[in-house]
């Protein structure tokens, strides 16, 4: 065992997350990307689809949202 954190590790190596917010207000992470740039697409194709849904990125330990 190295005794590194592996969650601190995973946060420094995909620091950015595609966060999806139901229409009852749930919030769930649908995953962690290398970029901001890699979230934002994954965001923005899941947006199309014109559900009810709001999706955004964010980055680790940062929330944008209330």
């Amino acid at each position: 065992m190295l005794g590194r954190d592996t969650m601190s590790d995973s946060a420094a190596a995909l620091p950015w997350l595609v966060i999806r917010q139901d229409d009852n207000g749930n919030r769930y992470r649908v995953g962690r990307y290398a970029t901001q740039g890699e979230a934002q697409k994954v965001a923005d194709k899941l947006d199309e689809h014109g559900h009810e849904q709001l999706y955004w990125v964010e980055r680790v330990g940062q929330s944008t949202r209330p």
